[in-house]
C-alpha cells in the first residue's frame, strides 16, 4: 500500500448559514486503494464530496493533491487535477449512445466536425482497460442498457480523462446481485490500475468486499479512518451510529457540568 496520500483533506469546515455541516474533517485517499466513505444520512458525505469536486467552497482547512496544497474553486479545477465524481444519478443521456455519453461536453473535433473515429477508439480503449466485456456495441443507446451497464459507462467516462481520483456515490444502489458483483469488480480494478478510489456506500458487505480503508463520518465529524482489516462489521456500524467503538473513534463526551451545589430533591432531603 502507498505511504503517501494522493488526496488529503485537513481540518475542513463547511457550513450553510447557522448550520455547521463539516467540523475539522480529515481524509486521506491513497493511490491503488479503495477508501470507503461511510456514514448515516445527514453525516456530511455528500457535502464533503461536493467540497472535493469544487461544487461547494470550503470555509477553512486545506486540500493537498499529490503533495501540493491546492485550491479548488469549481468543478473544472477538480477535473484539471484529475478528480472525477460519478454521482448516483450517473448523469447519462438515454437518447445518446455510449460514445456520445462518454464524450458529452468534451467532444473531439477534426476541423469543424466531430472526430467520431477517434472518440470511438478512445472509448473502446477506456472500457478495455477496465476489462469491460458486457457491452455489445459502443453505439448502443444508453436507454437500452441495464443498470449495471449504465454504471460501467459512467465509471469508464470518469477514467477516460486520465483521472487520478475517482469518487463513486452509491454505485451499487438499485442493482441486482450479479450486476453488483460486476460493478464491485470494476471498482477494485480501478484501484489495481493505480487510481485512488473513494466509494460511498451504505452496504457493509460491499464496503468490506472491496475497500482497503474505511472512513466513518458521524454528524459532520470524521469518527475514524482505519484499515478495513482492523475492524469488524459491528465496529463500523457503531462508528456510524455513535461515532465511537471501543477505543476507536471520537473521544467520549464529558457529562455536562451546570455548576452550583447538588440539591437533594428526595422527600425530606436537603433540610
Amino acid at each position: 500500500m502507498a505511504a503517501t496520500p494522493l488526496l488529503e483533506l485537513n481540518g475542513i469546515n463547511k457550513g450553510f448559514g447557522p448550520v455547521q455541516v463539516l467540523h475539522d474533517v480529515n481524509l486521506s485517499v491513497y493511490p491503488g486503494e479503495v477508501t470507503a466513505l461511510v456514514g448515516d444520512n445527514g453525516a456530511g458525505k455528500s457535502t464533503m464530496v461536493k467540497c472535493i469536486s469544487g461544487i461547494y467552497q470550503i470555509d477553512s482547512g486545506t486540500v493537498t493533491f499529490e503533495g501540493n496544497q491546492v485550491a479548488i474553486h469549481g468543478p473544472s479545477d477538480a477535473s484539471a487535477l484529475g478528480i472525477e465524481v460519478v454521482y448516483q444519478d450517473l448523469a447519462l443521456c438515454d437518447n445518446l449512445d455510449v460514445v456520445q455519453n462518454m464524450f458529452l461536453g468534451r467532444e473531439k473535433k477534426r476541423g469543424i466536425v466531430l472526430d467520431e473515429p477517434t472518440m470511438e477508439q478512445m472509448a473502446g480503449d477506456a472500457l478495455a482497460s477496465l476489462s469491460v466485456r458486457t457491452l455489445k456495441s459502443l453505439r448502443q443507446l444508453v436507454a437500452s442498457l441495464s443498470g449495471g451497464q449504465r454504471q460501467t459507462v459512467a465509471i469508464a467516462k470518469a477514467v477516460l480523462w486520465n483521472s487520478k481520483v475517482v469518487i463513486l456515490d452509491e454505485p451499487t444502489a438499485a442493482l441486482g446481485v450479479a450486476q453488483t458483483a460486476q460493478v464491485l469488480e470494476l471498482v477494485r480494478r480501478l484501484a489495481d490500475n493505480g487510481l485512488g478510489v473513494v466509494l460511498i456506500s451504505h452496504n457493509m458487505n460491499d464496503v468490506f468486499a472491496v475497500s482497503d480503508r474505511i472512513a466513518a463520518l458521524y454528524l459532520g465529524r470524521m469518527a475514524a479512518q482505519v484499515k478495513t482489516t482492523d475492524v469488524t462489521h459491528s465496529q463500523v456500524v457503531e462508528l456510524i451510529t455513535g461515532g465511537r467503538s471501543g477505543n476507536i473513534g471520537l473521544p467520549p463526551e464529558k457529562p455536562a457540568d451546570f455548576g452550583g451545589d447538588v440539591v437533594d430533591i428526595t422527600p425530606g432531603g436537603d433540610k
